[in-house]
């Protein structure tokens, strides 16, 4: 196995802290499951190379599957009839007749118009997420900002900041705000575990909001990692695994928004010069600080860092990363992350007429124009409509 695609000392020790025998066995068979399709199969292997054949004939049971033939696609001819009148195709015949021109009904002009969040919802209730209940959902914002000594990871200054920002602006979105703070891996798992078990019955959606150190990690869809305050990583993707529609029913057809404020990865970018107006934005280099796991900076240099994450693709789910995978996410000191500062901006603006993809837009433009070193949010959207925040 340790020859195998699968990370044994690692499985091994990250499956040893899930609980009992019972808990270690289930959290086994859900990594097989979200692994891609060769780990259960190389399980199933390593199985019969240990000589545990009965247990291995038992997880093998419907393992395979059929392969499909790939469809004969073949390529059609399409003759072009551009101004071959004498083949027997005469235009004429697809043109009104006069009087058929004249009783045409006018065409009339689409244009634009003002009004509310809710004037809208009205007109594109098909492809708008119905979000009408008060509190409209929970919102649990995870702000850790300080790390054991062992973990090896720097204080997140500024991150309070952040935190209160964004209780502010999802209070006045009629959420209910749960806030924890300093979470070790494991407890920010229960936290979120204790928040899918909850009753969403009677409420529209569920926001949330991770503030951390972070990193690169493993994955099928979703990218990335966080760390808990004792340095151990949760993979987002399963951060966002514990609300899809198997494991969270009441959730289903909801929509789920995940927002990530942590590096994805340890690259600094400089970003290339273009011919357009200088940047906006120059912040004091000093106030600087970021979220990834610990590396070397260059001689002089007082900026530092920030880190994303990711998960499966069910539906109803949007991931948001205040940066682009593999590379830093910055926080000042003073002012917060750029990623929420200017998340907020937006919210406060626009909110009352954008949908949410709209204004993500507008956060990665803004962001992305920021500083000396460059930084790209991003996000995963598997939402199946449009997405408003009740601001009335």
């Amino acid at each position: 196995m340790v020859d195998s695609p699968i990370d044994a000392p690692e499985a091994i020790s990250y499956l040893q802290r899930a609980g009992t025998r019972r808990d270690q066995a289930r959290q086994l068979i859900t990594d097989l499951q979200t692994r891609g399709k060769e780990a259960l199969p190389t399980f199933i292997w390593c199985l019969r190379e240990t000589g545990q054949n009965d247990l291995a004939a038992l997880l093998g049971e419907g393992c395979s599957q059929p392969q499909l033939r790939p469809v004969n696609i073949e390529p059609i001819v399409i003759h072009s009839y551009a101004g071959r009148v004498d083949e027997g195709i005469r235009t004429s015949e697809y043109l009104p007749s006069p009087a058929q021109e004249r009783f045409r009904e006018p065409i009339r002009e689409i244009t634009a118009t003002q009004g509310s969040v809710a004037e809208r919802d009205a007109r594109n209730h098909d492809m708008v997420y119905a979000v009408k209940s008060d509190p409209c959902g929970y919102c649990l914002i995870i702000n850790n900002v300080n790390f054991t000594k062992e973990s090896g990871h720097a204080a997140r200054i500024g991150s309070d900041v952040d935190c209160q920002r964004l209780e502010r602006r999802f209070r006045r979105f009629r959420f209910e705000v749960l806030t924890r703070r300093d979470l070790r891996a494991q407890e920010i798992a229960q936290e979120l575990q204790s928040l899918a078990r909850r009753d969403h019955g009677s409420l529209d959606c569920c926001v949330v909001v991770i503030l951390s150190h972070g990193c690169q990690t493993s994955h099928i869809q979703f990218p990335g990692g966080i760390y808990g305050a004792d340095g151990m990583p949760i993979a987002v993707e399963k951060i966002v695994s514990y609300f899809n529609g198997s494991n969270c029913p009441c959730l289903r057809g909801k929509p789920k928004l995940f927002f990530i404020q942590a590096c994805g990865g340890k690259q600094m970018d400089r970003g290339f010069e273009v011919d357009s107006e200088p940047s906006v934005d120059q912040r004091h280099e000093s106030t600087l600080d970021s979220d990834a796991s610990p590396f070397q900076i260059p001689a002089g240099d007082p900026d530092e860092p920030d880190a994303v994450a990711s998960l499966p693709t069910p539906s109803d789910i949007l991931v948001s990363y205040s940066t682009f995978p593999g590379f830093v996410s910055w926080r000042d000191k003073q002012s917060g992350s750029w990623y929420v500062e200017t998340l907020d901006q937006i919210l406060d603006q626009f909110a009352h007429s954008e949908d949410l993809l709209t204004m993500l837009l507008r956060v990665a433009n803004a962001v992305s124009a920021k500083g000396k070193y460059k930084q790209m949010p991003g996000c995963f959207n598997f939402l199946r409509k449009r997405f408003l925040f009740m601001t009335e």
